[in-house]
């Protein structure tokens, strides 16, 4: 059940930043020079969660790797936006083609080129180790670094906020 009194009932779409949020922020390269990412398991449940409830999710991200690529493909991310210079532009693309408003988005990032998400976005998540800026404009700043399972922890505390947490989980409950 919805807590529609609440401000953040209105998020429809959360906005992931990529390096310092879905993957812990260091650049691996393989012998080849293919870029390398680790991804949070739990973060895959969360998103999956949050699309349960009918709610979107989009990448925004500065940097471009197919494994970044690969793993939106896998969690049925509809909105990849990579190699993007001017976050606050990509989202008013992002925003003009899904036809929702900021007031209908909630962002996580990690560092300044993030800031401007944090200022124009209904909610804006920070994980633990962002950049002091970052974490003083979030909304929630997790309890986990980049890349360890902030993605979840933040749509956690997201879906709380409305009281829909419990009966989300509830699916994974054994009744005896």
């Amino acid at each position: 059940m919805s807590d529609a009194t609440s401000p953040l009932s209105a998020i429809r779409l959360l906005i992931l930043d990529v390096d310092g949020v879905l993957a812990d922020g260091r650049i691996v390269y393989d012998q080849q020079g293919n870029e390398l990412k680790s991804f949070h398991v739990r973060d895959g449940l969360g998103i999956k969660l949050w699309q349960q409830t009918g709610r979107q999710v989009a990448i925004i991200s500065g940097r471009s790797t197919q494994a970044v690529a690969r793993r939106a493909t896998e969690l049925g991310i509809e909105w990849l936006m990579q190699g993007v210079g001017d976050k606050l532009a990509a989202l008013q693309q992002l925003l003009s083609q899904s036809g929702l408003t900021a007031k209908q988005a909630a962002a996580m990032g990690d560092d300044l080129p993030d800031w401007p998400l944090a200022q124009t976005c209904a909610a804006f998540i920070a994980p633990a180790d962002a950049c002091p800026e970052i974490r003083r404009a979030a909304s929630y700043v997790t309890q986990a670094p980049g890349g360890g399972g902030v993605v979840r922890e933040g749509i956690e505390w997201l879906l709380r906020q409305t009281h829909e947490w419990e009966s989300l989980i509830a699916q994974y409950r054994v009744r005896l």
